[in-house]
């Protein structure tokens, strides 16, 4: 194992470009960028979806993808320098001096070995530790990072996870091997209230007993004002502000920091529409009042549009031959809603609740073990075939993921087209016309169509998502965790989106998310759930102000506080 010198500064980054060669010339996705991180000290880093954050870690770490490489400044820890040696030498830095936390837990955890097996051969590779130990350890972190049940845990596979599950147990493994400086790249995305702070309150710990120092990747301004001691901004690839978090956030100097953090939704207030991003001229136009020319006008019938009576899922948890000997796992326990018409419904609670396995129960995808759902009176659960094909065209469903929903091998004319067209929803003639006015209503312009989904960002993907669900001109729309994996800023332009749909087309939604703020802000009424039981249901003004469960109350107290964050900006949107 190396040394180093034992400066105060661990992890020093001075004047540091990172480059990629391609078919244009060299794209400098970095330029110049310089921040330190002493022991003990938590480091945000936050800016836009390409803006250069998760470059910096990779580069740190030696794993640049492609031709990526530094063109100019140096890496240094502990005052020696580690940027340009060889891979040997990165690797033996890599998980025992230097551990990231990546974004996406699929790509991170190999899906042939169980939790276990991976933990443990990371602790043996780090710490020298006997198989025995090794498990013993693995065990100790899946509990400390709030795994339920560790020791059956780690004989499971990723895929019997869900997301915030598989997002610990990459944490778990970043932690084992004790290491000096973390690289968190959005490490609580894909978890709720209640593990975020956990997680975030581990990582801290660490910091003071361990005078660990960690980078903080991440698009949740409520995380870093409530989590880092400085803060780092940056905007194409640049720094253009740094300092003291509280400085940062509550006084910001540059425009573009302004114009981050007045994006930023708000617990505390309920704004008309969100501020969006006026810096650089980034500004996107939005033309959904448009739509409502030609968008068909049902006058609903009375009484709810749709109504889930009772609903109950079970899955396999334990397969066998006898009958008796199987045990199944109740994801969903006799949920009963109704959904309004022109109504925003949400779905509130922790991973595992039950949330995203409703709306798949709502939207025909998983069969019901027990229950129903009624759409404008009549039952389409298990109904024929010809009721549940007009109920399927008059409702769409958005996707958490915008990389995984859509179909990497098709373009994107092709994606926004197929379900109008599955449906019968348009005739073959009209499907271009109809296709580049969506895709320029949503502000990707008409041109987007001829291009593929890996030529767009984050949130260019999920508004794809968007026009692909208003395709075939839905009276309903599912939105499960639409915008978890988008900064702050591309947010701002999905829910503004959203609240067009429901203003302009009178769409009703159930709107599902673990993030608070957000549920405020989008819905007229919220459902929270726990362990697969609805246990409180209320106006969404009431419940923020008057929850009635301890559960409830806790959600809410777990909220990252934003009072750190300036209020310039706000007046113009409540």
């Amino acid at each position: 194992m190396e040394r180093f010198d034992m400066p105060d500064t661990l992890l020093t980054i001075d004047d540091l470009t990172v480059a990629f060669p391609t078919r244009r010339g060299l794209f400098e996705a970095v330029k110049h960028a310089a921040l330190t991180v002493e022991p003990g000290e938590i480091h945000g880093l936050v800016g836009e979806s390409g803006a250069g954050k998760s470059t910096i870690g990779a580069a740190i770490m030696g794993l640049l993808e492609g031709n990526g490489h530094i063109a100019g400044g140096t890496v240094s820890f502990r005052g020696e320098q580690i940027s340009g040696r060889d891979s040997a030498a990165m690797r033996r830095l890599r998980g025992k001096t230097i551990s990231m936390i990546f974004q996406d837990p699929l790509t991170s955890l190999n899906p042939l070995f169980t939790v276990g097996e991976q933990l443990t051969e990371t602790i043996q590779e780090h710490l020298g530790l006997s198989e025995r130990e090794a498990a013993q350890r693995a065990e100790e972190l899946l509990t400390r990072v709030g795994i339920p049940d560790p020791k059956t845990r780690l004989d499971q596979y990723p895929h019997q996870f869900s997301g915030g599950m598989r997002q610990r147990v990459v944490i778990a493994l970043a932690l084992c091997s004790e290491p000096d400086v973390i690289i968190a790249d959005e490490p609580t995305t894909a978890l709720d209230v209640a593990i975020q702070k956990q997680i975030l309150e581990l990582i801290r710990d660490l910091t003071t007993e361990r005078q660990v120092g960690v980078i903080l990747i991440t698009h949740d301004m409520g995380v870093i004002a409530e989590t880092t001691d400085r803060v780092t901004v940056m905007y194409m690839g640049e720094v253009v502000e740094s300092g003291p978090t509280a400085q940062v956030l509550g006084h910001p100097e540059h425009a573009y920091t302004k114009s981050l953090i007045a994006a930023v939704p708000r617990p505390e207030v309920k704004v008309r529409r969100f501020p969006q991003i006026s810096y650089g001229g980034r500004e996107t136009t939005f033309n959904i009042a448009d739509l409502a020319r030609n968008w068909p006008t049902i006058k609903p019938k009375d009484g709810p549009l749709i109504e889930a009576r009772n609903l109950t899922k079970r899955f396999l948890e334990k397969g066998s031959l006898i009958p008796s000997m199987r045990r199944y796992f109740t994801a969903v326990d006799d949920v009963s809603f109704d959904i309004q018409p022109g109504e925003v419904f949400g779905l509130v609670g922790e991973s595992g609740s039950g949330k995203s396995t409703i709306a798949r129960m709502i939207a025909g995808l998983y069969d019901l073990d027990e229950g129903e759902v009624l759409y404008e009176g009549t039952r389409v659960s298990g109904a024929d075939a010809q009721t549940v094909l007009d109920y399927r065209r008059d409702i769409q469903m958005i996707f958490q993921d915008p990389y995984s929903s859509l179909n990497p091998r098709h373009r994107v004319d092709h994606i926004v087209a197929e379900p109008a067209l599955h449906l019968g929803m348009i005739p073959k003639a009209e499907v271009g016309a109809r296709v580049a006015e969506l895709l320029d209503k949503v502000g990707l312009g008409a041109e987007a169509g001829m291009k593929y989904p890996h030529e767009f960002s984050g949130g260019q993907r999920q508004r794809i998502s968007i026009a692909r669900a208003l395709a075939t001109q839905p009276r309903f729309l599912i939105c499960d965790e639409p915008t978890s994996a988008l900064d702050v800023s591309i947010q701002a332009q999905i829910l503004n989106i959203l609240k067009d749909l429901q203003e302009h087309l009178g769409l009703t939604m159930l709107f599902i998310s673990h993030d608070l703020p957000v549920v405020r802000q989008m819905c007229d009424r919220v459902g929270v759930l726990k362990d697969g039981k609805l246990i409180e249901l209320a106006e969404t003004e009431t419940l923020f102000a008057d929850p009635q469960t301890e559960y409830t109350r806790e959600l809410l107290r777990l909220m990252p506080k934003t009072d750190l964050l300036s209020k310039d900006g706000l007046a113009d949107a409540v």
